[in-house]
């Protein structure tokens, strides 16, 4: 459970528990599930990344929006959105190990995060991770409802694949941007868990 879900949880649960105690109960109810709901969000559960080293993980829990052909830098590559619902684990965690030469958060619209708009246009916050391989790009990207992202590394980490790196609060998108020399092992439309999922893997 990520720490700033009781914090979040604390009022509905207590105005649930307030409002029952006044007969209430309808409304208690409903308060007394916000405030569970929260929890449920939060969660963090332990993940366990492939056990080949050249396996690249999710960087987050949700769809697989796309898979699309983009440069970077005038680098050739492939770029991966992952789409995470409100129902979905928003811990994100570092899809590759190596270290974190940039962190770059920006300000932005708040576009809904399946469209192709939000992954340019939204508030975001990109790693920049140097590995053995070459570089590898990831960002948070925040969505309609979702307007809090959080980062809890800084630059000059290093970070182990499936490391924990920050958090987007209920709702939102992660793009991963990956050079040539990567064999895709997913498509759109399949679901994926941050830190185990294969993504792709060196060649």
């Amino acid at each position: 459970m990520v720490k700033d879900g009781y914090k979040f949880a604390a009022a509905p649960l207590v105005l649930g528990v307030v409002a029952a105690g006044l007969h209430w109960i309808w409304l208690g109810g409903i308060f007394i599930l916000l405030g569970l709901f929260v929890l449920f969000f939060f969660r963090d559960p332990q993940r366990t990344p492939p056990a080949d080293p050249e396996t690249i993980v999710s960087p987050a829990d949700g769809r697989v929006m796309l898979v699309v052909e983009e440069a970077m830098g005038g680098k050739p590559g492939r770029r991966i959105s992952v789409f995470l619902s409100i129902f979905d684990v928003h811990v994100n965690r570092s899809p590759v190990a190596g270290k974190i030469t940039a962190i770059e958060y920006r300000t932005g619209k708040f576009y809904a995060a399946m469209r192709g708009r939000a992954s340019a246009e939204n508030e975001q916050n990109t790693f920049h991770v140097s590995t053995e391989h070459g570089e590898v790009v990831f960002k948070q990207i925040a969505g309609w409802v979702a307007r809090r992202i959080l980062c809890w590394k800084k630059v000059g980490d290093a970070v182990m694949r499936g490391e924990r790196v920050g958090m987007i609060r209920f709702g939102s998108r992660m793009d991963i941007w990956l050079p040539d020399g990567v064999e895709i092992l997913v498509r759109p439309g399949q679901h994926v868990a941050a830190g185990s999922s294969p993504l792709a893997r060196w060649k």
